[in-house]
């Protein structure tokens, strides 16, 4: 029997079994109480609290903007609807870059207050000291390279990165870095399936991938990606399993309609 059937709470420790056993890890991103009881009760085993909320949710053009105060907002309500997934918090901007003392506060607050599981931050070998200072305390950290989003205005563009040999060996080399640091997970966004498939045969802990092929551990996409809420983005690697964008504004037309024509609310709708 799979892992993932038996188990009642999801740990680092299991996604690890998992990766053992050969069994793909699921993920997905929710910012907010009804939305992640939703995600959770049908099963997926890693919740992503994203820095993606500052566009999904808040409608900024980058991640940039989102504050740790937002996020610790939008991971305690994310908590409070979870039974069973494990609950990983992003590190937002500036919450951490180049100062590992200030990570380390940033990953407290974020496991005191919200009373997450885990945090994520994007970067390798720059972020080293950051990873093991956070893991000195006790709070499991999750990795992230490739496109990373934070660092948008660097790269200028959201292409796919590690084409080149020089990058993806470097990659491969910051992979390394951040399993050895002590990370339990790494996350790989945007990079050719070959090379994230390479990632995840070399390293002992489970790699997920967002645009990274069916060769690693497990997949992450944003809900409102996934669901068809947002329907102005559609990069290769999305599938969209439901249109709800059509269905919500289907509805809201039709209660407007039956607002406007007094249909709503009828005789056994009123007290």
């Amino acid at each position: 029997m799979s892992v993932h059937k038996v188990v009642k709470k999801i740990t680092t420790h299991i996604l690890q079994e998992m990766k053992a056993k050969g069994e793909k890890i699921s993920m997905l991103t929710a910012y907010d109480f009804s939305m992640a009881r939703i995600v959770d009760g049908a099963g997926i085993d890693i919740i992503l609290v994203g820095d993606s909320a500052s566009n999904v949710m808040a409608g900024h053009e980058t991640t940039l903007p989102i504050t740790l105060d937002q996020m610790i907002y939008h991971a305690g309500a994310v908590i409070r609807a979870v039974n069973r997934a494990l609950v990983v918090v992003d590190l937002p901007f500036g919450s951490y870059q180049g100062n590992s003392k200030e990570a380390l506060n940033s990953s407290i607050r974020i496991m005191k207050e919200a009373e997450a599981h885990a945090v994520k931050l994007e970067g390798g070998r720059e972020v080293k000291e950051s990873v093991e200072r956070i893991l000195s305390a006790g709070i499991p950290v999750m990795g992230h390279l490739g496109l990373t989003p934070q660092s948008i205005y660097k790269f200028g563009t959201y292409t796919v990165r590690a084409k080149e040999e020089e990058e993806a060996k470097r990659l491969i080399e910051d992979a390394h870095i951040l399993q050895e640091a002590g990370c339990f997970a790494i996350v790989l966004e945007k990079i050719p399936y070959k090379l994230a498939a390479r990632v995840a045969s070399e390293l002992t802990i489970p790699i997920i991938g967002i645009g990274a092929g069916n060769g690693v551990d497990g997949q992450v996409l944003v809900l409102h990606d996934m669901l068809g809420i947002n329907n102005e983005f559609s990069p290769r690697f999305l599938r969209r399993y439901a249109n709800l964008y059509e269905v919500m504004t289907s509805a809201v037309q039709n209660y407007v309609k039956d607002v406007k024509a007094k249909d709503f609310p009828n005789d056994s709708e009123q007290y």
